[in-house]
């Protein structure tokens, strides 16, 4: 053998060395990608299921949302209501408040009339009281007067 063939022999002795020295990263690369693989087939069998719950849930939420539109449209119909009943029992308010202000206006004018007549009255009745008796006194006055003269 000459020195060019055991060059060639040691050169693929190397390569024989670097390619098992390879083989062995790719074969742990290879079953790392295999149980990667394994692993998403799981995934994904366990997520099948999971979703159509998910799309259960969506569905009834959808249900109970379209249960709350139709509550809401009957509480704004019953508030639409209660707006024309508040609506109208303010009108009867501002009618029952005149009508109080007319009735008012009406009986306190008479009653104004013959509180002032009894005022009256009873004035000039005092007066003539008065006078009766400082009448009285000056007769009096007057008949010591004469007697004491």
């Amino acid at each position: 053998m000459d020195a060019g063939e055991v060059a060639g022999l040691i050169a693929a002795i190397a390569f024989a060395v670097l390619v098992i020295l390879l083989a062995v990263p790719i074969l742990k690369l290879a079953g790392t990608v295999g149980a990667a693989t394994r692993a998403i087939n799981d995934l994904n069998d366990r997520t099948g299921p999971l979703l159509a719950d998910v799309d259960e849930t969506v569905k009834n939420v959808n249900v109970a949302l379209s249960q709350v539109q139709v509550s809401l449209d009957g509480v704004n119909l019953q508030l639409a209501k209660v707006d024309t009943i508040t609506e109208h029992a303010a009108h009867v308010t501002a009618n029952v408040a005149n009508l109080s202000t007319v009735v008012s206006a009406a009986a306190a004018n008479p009653l104004v009339k013959v509180a002032s007549f009894g005022y009256g009255l009873r004035k000039a009745a005092r007066a003539r009281r008065r006078a009766d008796d400082e009448r009285e006194v000056r007769d009096t006055l007057k008949q010591r007067r004469k007697a004491a003269r």
